[in-house]
Formats: structure tokens, C-alpha cells, sequence
């Protein structure tokens, strides 16, 4: 994902949108696709790894916010 300046609340909304879109497209589709095949053991990593992608997420936009004042 490449780097972007935040200088508004319509800038932080695009980063967000991108940033989910691309959660969605990298750790979404994998859990769909475990979910498809029935694949226990790899749903439960999938969906974890969803989860640690949105914390990640989360934290970036926190670090940036802080880092910003």
C-alpha cells in the first residue's frame, strides 16, 4: 500500500476506504476461499489473520493520529 498524506477528514475517509478494500481483497478472499473448500484448520488462520489486518489497520490510523499532534 503506498503512503499517503493526511491533511483532512476526506483524505483520512480515502485512506480508510482503501485500506479496508484492500483487507477485504487480500485476507477476505483467502478466508472465503477456506470457507468454500471446508477447510477448518485453515478458516480458523484465514479468519485470524482478517482480524490481525483490521488491528494492524486500526493502529496505523492511531499512530498517525498521534504522531500528527
Amino acid at each position: 500500500m503506498e503512503t499517503m498524506t493526511v491533511n483532512s477528514r476526506d483524505d483520512f475517509a480515502q485512506w480508510a476506504i482503501a485500506r479496508a478494500r484492500s483487507i477485504l481483497e487480500n485476507q477476505g478472499s483467502e478466508l472465503a476461499t477456506a470457507v468454500r473448500n471446508e477447510d477448518e484448520p485453515r478458516i480458523g488462520e484465514t479468519a485470524n489473520a482478517l482480524g490481525q489486518a483490521i488491528v494492524d489497520a486500526l493502529l496505523e490510523a492511531f499512530d498517525e493520529l498521534v504522531d500528527g499532534d
